[in-house]
């Protein structure tokens, strides 16, 4: 058991009879009254975030974790195969499961979490930056470039997102696997 004040981003808890991770959490001390811990909890089973406010000491059920880097070998019908970069076990992951997978690519070392107790698989994630290289993308026009315009951009993935204008294929870009959004562009 924790206490509520002792959640933090990636603790992961039981609760209803499921498992959440925090994706977000805020103490707020209002004029009057108990201090609060405003958490954005994410459902590892199917995906649901919600947000639940827990009173100052309000017990909770905590899961143990284990984080452990795995790399991507290929996908098949049960999954994407992932291999465990110490003992070189593969095991199947569902898609559903790993943040950012639109975003990975053969080689890919990405972070699985595993239960402690039951050795079931929570969830994987992928790095928060990815390299990745642009297959098509139309050439941008001269004089369209008084604002921040963009332009569609398909990554080596099969992913497509908005790119500046001076991106060209073949290009090396940095992508933020969390919603999709270009950083920068990569020397070689």
């Amino acid at each position: 058991m924790i206490n509520s004040q002792e959640i933090k981003i990636g603790t992961c808890i039981r609760m209803d009879g499921k498992i959440w991770t925090c994706i977000d959490f805020q103490h707020r001390k209002p004029g009057k009254g108990n201090t609060v811990m405003i958490t954005k909890l994410k459902n590892v089973s199917d995906g649901r975030v919600l947000e639940r406010t827990f009173q100052i000491g309000f017990k909770l059920e905590d899961v143990r974790v284990e984080r452990r880097p795995y790399q991507y070998l290929y996908e098949d019908p049960t999954g994407c195969i992932l291999m465990n970069q110490e003992t070189f076990e593969q095991i199947p992951v569902n898609k559903e499961q790993i943040t950012g997978v639109e975003f990975m690519k053969e080689g890919d070392v990405v972070e699985v979490v595993t239960d402690t107790s039951d050795g079931t698989i929570l969830l994987a994630e992928m790095p928060v930056k990815t390299n990745l290289r642009v297959t098509h993308s139309e050439p941008g026009i001269k004089g369209d470039t008084a604002t921040n315009a963009t332009k569609p951009a398909t990554l080596e993935t099969g992913v497509e997102i908005r790119v500046p204008l001076f991106i060209n294929e073949g290009d090396l870009i940095q992508v933020d696997t969390r919603d999709g959004s270009y950083l920068n562009r990569v020397k070689e």
